[in-house]
């Protein structure tokens, strides 16, 4: 009777519920840019959630979420007021809504009460599953620096930068996807998982940009890496594209 009543408790830890609780999103852009945003819980189990957020998340990144959740479907911290738990982005797909207008639904995996040390030397970084233990949270290891090549062509592994003058269009927005400046501008060289830009604008490292292409039909979100002063006197702005790789396919 009672290892029926484990299985029972076990089984519903792992189910997934729908609880509409309100949750609170930390996420370290760097070693000093963060955001956060509160949402409201899609569904929930011990081992993770899914939410939905105005701005996208990259696979593999880290997020701190905070919410009142139920001892019951807690780990640790039982007699605490707001559950702190740390999630690994397992999906991040873009949805549409009329009223809101564009949003991503997230998913995440909870992996503890504290980052891996890794974390603080570069909140950047990305991470996968190793595994979960019977009854625990999930394992997490440092992701390859290259995990999504296998299905590229072999000429466009190991993110090869192209070095060509490709048209973007690239918004600054804040917080909730508004417009604070925008140019039309060219890269200097391109890769999937990021660029270097000509700029007129006066970015800091940290800033989000959407970066459309009408060339290939796409509009990514992206965070400013770097800046630097080219020899011909233009700035140039280093740029990672954070919610999806570039799509390089038919660039010779």
């Amino acid at each position: 009777m009672m290892t029926s009543t484990i299985a029972d408790s076990e089984g519903r830890r792992i189910r997934r519920i729908s609880l509409t609780l309100p949750v609170r999103i930390e996420a370290q852009v760097d070693r000093t840019v963060s955001w956060t945003e509160v949402t409201r819980l899609n569904d929930i189990s011990a081992f993770g959630a899914g939410f939905v957020l105005k701005r996208p998340v990259k696979r593999g990144r880290l997020l701190h979420l905070t919410l009142p959740l139920p001892r019951q479907l807690r780990c640790f911290d039982f007699t605490e007021p707001q559950y702190n738990v740390w999630g690994l982005v397992r999906r991040c797909v873009p949805i549409s809504d009329r009223l809101s207008g564009d949003s991503y639904a997230l998913g995440v995996a909870f992996i503890g009460k504290r980052p891996p040390g890794s974390f603080a030397d570069n909140p950047a970084k990305l991470y996968e599953i190793k595994h979960r233990e019977e009854e625990g949270l999930w394992h997490i290891k440092e992701a390859e620096a290259f995990p999504d090549e296998r299905n590229l062509p072999k000429d466009q592994r190991r993110q090869s930068r192209f070095p060509i003058p490709l048209t973007l269009l690239v918004e600054m927005i804040d917080g909730n996807g508004d417009v604070l400046a925008s140019e039309t501008t060219v890269t200097e060289n391109l890769s999937i998982g990021g660029a270097a830009i000509f700029t007129t604008l006066n970015l800091e490292v940290g800033s989000f940009l959407r970066v459309t292409s009408d060339q290939y039909n796409t509009t990514i979100i992206s965070v400013v890496r770097g800046k630097r002063m080219g020899a011909d006197g233009i700035a140039r702005l280093h740029i990672e594209f954070i919610d999806r790789f570039f799509p390089l396919e038919g660039i010779d």
